[in-house]
C-alpha cells in the first residue's frame, strides 16, 4: 500500500473515532439530562400524591388551605394512578377521558363509569417504568402512587438517536458528494493527460511509419518479417495513441466475431512473449458480440500481461469462448499457470492503485473492469489458486443492441 493511501486510510480512521467521540459525547449529555429530568418528574409526582392523600383524608382544614393543597395537586402534569393495598383503583389523573368515562346502557344516560381494560393497561405500563411511591396513612395502610413520563422526557430520550442518525445521514451524503466532485476532477484530469499524450505520440508514430516506408525501399525489404514486424508494432503504437485520444468521448461499437477479434491479438502478442509460454485459444468461433475493437484488444492485452507477469519462468496462458444462449451471454475465460491470487483479493485488484509489483501504477485491472463496463459486460476472478493459477472471466452480452457509454 503506498503512502497516499496509508495516509487516507489514516484519516478515515481518525473521523471515524471523532464522529464516534461527538456521537458518545452527545449520549452521555442526554442521559444526564434525562436522569435530572426523571428525578425532577417523580419529586412531582410524590408532591401530587402527597397533595391527594392531604385532600382525601383532612376534610375539615381551612378552605384556604385546601384551596393552595389543590393548586398544587393540580399543578402536576403527570399522568398517574394511586392504588391501594389490593391495587384497587383510588384516584388517577390525565388519562384519557374517553376510557376513563364512559355510558353504561343509552337508556341511562346518568349512568357512567371506567374501562378497566384502558386503567389496567396504563397501571401496567406505568409499574414497568418506575417503582412506586409508597403513601403511609394515619390508619396504618398504605397507597401506591404510579405515574408515566412526561411527552418531553420521552422525546428527551430518542432525541439523540435521531440526532446521530441525520448527522449520519448527512456524513453520508457530504461524504458521496465531494466523493463524486473528486472523482470527477480526477476524471478530467486523466482525460486531459490521456489525450496529451496521444497528440504528443502522433508525431513520433508518423516519422516512424516513414522510416519503415524508408527501410523498405532503400534495402528492398518489401517482405522482409522483422521489417512486417516493425510495422505491426508502429501500427500497435498507432492503436494505442488512438484509445488515448477516445477517452473522454463516447466509444462506437459494432458486431464482430469474438473469437477473430482474440484470435488477432493473440496471434500479435504471442510473438512478443517468451518461447516458454504456450499460448491455447479454445471455444465457439461463431459467436458475435458489439464491441470496440481497439478498446476490446486493451482489455485483452491486460489480462495477458497479467498472465504472463504470474507466470515465473514457463507456463500456458489458455482463452476459452463459450457462448450461455438461455441467457444470450458470451463467456471468455482467460485462464494462467501463474502464482494464484488469494482469496481476500479476488475484488481488491480491480481497485485503482492495488499492485503487487514492485514496479507499475496499478491501473491495469481497473482501467480492463471500465473497458468491459463500456461494452456493458462484467469481469470478475472466476478461481484462483496459490501456486497453481488463475481465471478471469469476461461476461458480454450477444447480439444485442447497445447504448453508447462515455469513455
Amino acid at each position: 500500500m503506498n503512502t497516499y493511501k496509508y495516509n487516507k486510510q489514516v484519516w478515515k480512521i481518525v473521523l471515524l473515532l471523532f464522529a464516534a467521540l461527538i456521537g458518545l459525547a452527545s449520549l452521555l449529555y442526554t442521559n444526564y439530562l434525562v436522569k435530572n429530568l426523571s428525578k425532577s418528574e417523580r419529586t412531582k409526582a410524590e408532591v401530587w400524591a402527597m397533595s391527594t392523600r392531604s385532600i382525601m383524608t383532612m376534610p375539615d382544614v381551612d378552605d384556604d388551605f385546601i384551596s393552595f393543597i389543590y393548586a398544587v395537586r393540580d399543578s402536576l402534569s403527570l399522568p398517574a394512578i394511586i392504588t391501594d393495598e389490593k391495587d384497587n383503583i383510588i384516584f388517577w389523573r390525565d388519562l384519557d377521558s374517553t376510557k376513563t368515562n364512559i355510558k353504561a346502557e343509552e337508556n341511562h344516560k346518568d349512568w357512567v363509569h371506567y374501562d378497566p381494560d384502558y386503567f389496567q393497561k396504563q397501571l401496567y405500563a406505568m409499574k414497568s417504568m418506575h417503582p412506586p411511591i409508597t403513601l403511609n396513612l394515619d390508619s396504618g395502610e398504605s397507597w401506591s402512587v404510579y405515574y408515566k413520563e412526561s411527552d418531553a422526557l420521552q422525546q428527551l430520550r430518542i432525541f439523540p438517536y435521531i440526532q446521530l442518525s441525520l448527522i449520519a445521514i448527512f456524513l453520508i451524503i457530504a461524504y458521496s458528494v465531494f466523493n463524486s466532485i473528486k472523482k470527477s476532477e480526477q476524471n478530467l484530469v486523466w482525460v486531459g493527460m490521456a489525450k496529451e499524450a496521444a497528440h504528443q505520440l502522433g508525431t513520433p508514430i508518423s516519422s516512424l511509419m516513414g522510416w519503415v516506408e524508408l527501410i523498405r525501399l532503400k534495402f528492398d525489404a518489401e517482405n522482409d518479417d522483422v521489417v512486417n514486424e516493425m510495422e505491426r508494432d508502429v501500427k500497435r503504437l498507432e492503436i494505442v495513441a488512438d484509445r488515448f485520444s477516445k477517452i473522454g468521448s463516447t466509444p462506437s461499437l459494432s458486431n464482430h466475431n469474438v473469437y477473430l477479434v482474440v484470435s488477432d491479438f493473440i496471434n500479435y502478442f504471442k510473438v512478443r512473449t517468451s518461447d516458454k509460454i504456450t499460448f491455447i485459444l479454445e471455444g465457439d468461433k461463431h459467436v458475435e458480440a458489439m464491441l470496440n475493437v481497439p478498446l476490446f484488444d486493451w482489455i485483452i492485452e491486460n489480462l495477458l500481461k497479467n498472465a504472463v507477469n504470474a507466470i515465473d519462468t514457463e507456463g500456458i496462458i489458455k482463452v476459452v469462448i463459450t457462448e450461455n444462449i438461455a441467457k444470450e451471454e458470451i463467456f471468455i475465460d482467460i485462464s494462467d499457470t501463474g502464482k494464484g491470487i488469494p482469496r481476500s483479493n479476488f475484488e481488491t485488484i480491480f481497485q485503482p492503485g492495488f499492485t503487487t509489483r514492485k514496479r507499475g501504477w496499478g491501473l491495469g485491472l481497473s482501467l480492463t473492469m471500465r473497458m468491459v463496463s463500456y461494452h456493458k459486460g462484467q469481469i470478475f476472478v472466476k478461481e484462483s489458486e496459490i501456486g497453481k493459477g488463475t481465471t478471469f472471466r469476461i461476461i458480454l452480452k450477444s447480439n444485442l443492441k447497445y447504448e453508447p457509454t462515455q469513455v
